[in-house]
């Protein structure tokens, strides 16, 4: 996974989507953002655009939004345009949606954020609104505070677009996943608290009668790997100089703190492979590693010749 907001360019995605499937990865996913949440301003590559070109230059990775948030993106729109790059690309998109996070982007471009309960209250109709659409036989009827639908229909069917949605809520997100999702997103979890939430998601999928096979369990989390010290030196900068606490912190108590504070994958390729394969061993069926320099050619050659063959199922 790459931050689409944190100088992503044409020449960095082409070259991503030429390379991701020769190195072995199953996926590839980016953020859907405006902008960070802080100066400064960094190129940004607009997400839709960027997945449909990805669907025709590519042949068998599947790749998809974490996540598209209802607070800017329409979700009749957004099914629309999902369903047929799914169809570009014969049927390797997975839509990840969400409620919206970021202030500052919205603040800058005019959308409404909204308070907490009011935005997971839209993103539970917009999910809605997209499983219906994207998954009905029929033409969708539907009367919301936020969307209304009218005898609307998507056409052609039928569309095998997969949703995902992202998160670690107990209360609203999970079951919200459990009704209406194909694939779940951990995010930023340990292997044994992504062991406990899957096991409530579940107890979650039984009450609408769903089987907990049904449900596609996966996890995202951050990743600063290097095939030597210099290089991980270099994949630590960002955080670095972000933070004036870990600023002049020696490598390995800073990569240490990633771990403790974030549960980020770090080290050389014998300190990740067995970090990853925990995560297997904790039931995620896709692990989803997000790394910050979407230029990063050579740390991700190392990583597919030096750790894939470890961990790759």
């Amino acid at each position: 996974m790459v931050e689409g907001q944190a100088g992503l360019t044409w020449e960095r995605w082409k070259t991503l989507a030429a390379r991701v499937e020769q190195w072995g990865f199953a996926g590839l996913y980016r953020s859907d953002h405006f902008t960070n949440p802080s100066p400064p301003n960094q190129n940004s590559l607009e997400m839709i655009v960027s997945l449909t070109y990805l669907a025709d230059h590519s042949r068998n990775i599947h790749f998809g939004p974490l996540v598209a948030p209802f607070s800017f993106r329409d979700p009749v729109m957004l099914a629309r345009q999902a369903a047929d790059i799914d169809e570009l690309s014969k049927g390797r998109m997975i839509l990840g949606v969400g409620a919206g996070w970021q202030q500052r982007e919205h603040e800058m471009f005019g959308y409404p954020l909204l308070d907490v309960a009011a935005r997971m209250e839209r993103f539970a109709e917009g999910l809605r609104v997209v499983r219906a659409l994207l998954k009905s036989d029929a033409p969708v009827l539907f009367a919301g505070k936020f969307y209304t639908l009218r005898d609307a229909e998507i056409l052609p069917r039928p569309h095998k677009t997969k949703i995902l949605v992202g998160g670690n809520g107990v209360h609203r997100t999970l079951p919200l996943a459990a009704k209406y999702a194909d694939v779940w997103n951990g995010v930023q979890l340990s292997p044994a608290q992504f062991q406990a939430l899957a096991a409530k998601l579940d107890d979650c999928l039984r009450a609408p009668g769903r089987a907990p096979t049904e449900l596609k369990k996966t996890a995202a989390t951050f990743i600063f790997f290097g095939r030597s010290r210099d290089a991980l030196e270099q994949r630590v900068t960002r955080v670095r100089t972000r933070s004036e606490e870990w600023r002049n912190l020696p490598l390995e108590q800073l990569l240490a703190e990633l771990r403790a504070r974030n549960n980020s994958i770090t080290g050389l390729a014998d300190d990740v492979i067995p970090q990853i394969r925990a995560y297997g061993d904790a039931g995620v069926e896709e692990l989803m590693l997000q790394i910050f320099d979407s230029d990063d050619v050579d740390g991700l050659v190392a990583f597919a010749e030096h750790v894939m063959p470890h961990v790759a199922s």
